[in-house]
This record gives C-alpha cells, sequence and structure tokens, in this order.
C-alpha cells in the first residue's frame, strides 16, 4: 500500500509521519478483514479474543480483571463483552465457591466448538493478508515492530 497514492497527494510526508500513517492503514485493513470473516459468527474481533483468552484457560475459569489484562484491545468494556457472551450461550458466568465477591468466567462447549469455526475463517483471513510475505520476511517484520514504544 502506498501511503501517497492512498492519501491522493504529490506532497511530500515526512517519513515518521508517513510511517504512522502506514501502520494505521494497514491496521485498519486487518481489523476489518477480521472482523468481515466473524460476521457470519455475529462475533467482534473484542468478543473473539475474549473466548481465545478463556479457551487458553484450558478449562480453568478466569476472572474479569484477568480477562482484562490479556486483552489485545485494552479499551474493551470486558463486563459488557463477556455478557453478550454469556447471552449467546459461549460462555458461563458464577460465583466463586471459596469468594463470593469473585465472578469465574469459564467458556462453554459451545463456545469451543464455535471458537474452532471462527478459528479457521480468522486463519483464512490472516493467510490472505500476510500471504505476500514469506516467513522470514514476518520474522524480520515482528522484529521491527518489536522496536515501537
Amino acid at each position: 500500500m502506498n501511503v501517497k497514492q492512498y492519501l491522493k497527494t504529490t506532497k511530500e510526508i515526512p517519513l515518521k509521519k508517513e510511517t504512522l500513517i502506514h501502520l494505521i492503514l494497514i491496521h485498519n485493513r486487518i481489523k476489518e478483514a477480521v472482523s468481515e470473516v466473524l460476521k457470519p459468527f455475529d462475533i467482534s474481533i473484542q468478543q473473539y479474543n475474549v473466548l481465545r483468552i478463556l479457551r487458553g484457560q484450558n478449562k480453568k475459569p478466569a476472572n474479569l480483571s484477568t480477562i482484562n489484562e490479556r486483552m489485545v484491545s485494552k479499551m474493551s468494556n470486558t463486563t459488557r463483552l463477556v455478557d453478550k457472551l454469556i447471552s449467546k450461550g459461549l460462555v458461563d458466568r458464577s460465583v466463586c465457591p471459596t469468594n463470593r465477591r469473585k465472578v469465574e468466567i469459564l467458556i462453554t462447549n459451545d463456545g469451543l466448538d464455535a471458537l474452532a469455526k471462527m478459528d479457521e475463517a480468522v486463519d483464512g483471513a490472516e493467510d490472505f493478508l500476510t500471504g505476500d510475505f514469506n516467513d522470514n520476511e514476518l520474522k524480520t517484520l515482528n522484529a521491527l515492530l518489536n522496536k515501537f514504544k
């Protein structure tokens, strides 16, 4: 993606500014592609992230704080996301038997099944988005991105 062409400008853009604009445009493209493949499942990217976190707990419950800490997007309202997933039957919430102030959240079997199907769709989008890169280029890109503050 050529930033100048995308912005329809011939004006010179300072390199740092062009780099950041480029990253924003790529970020938006990735979000659009992943959102599109999750649309048939009626799941947002943030809800998908919650399901993946809960699956990663290996059948151990998580609390809202744990989920929030592991979210890719920290701007998400975790309580609202969990409530939506509960209403869809993909997660369960219960009160911790040893600490009644603690709420435990667990992915359901239906949630695991749905997540496996979503994973296939997301994997396809990831393959499409990164299809022009080889493994060495992806490793280099990741190393460069790790330098961002």
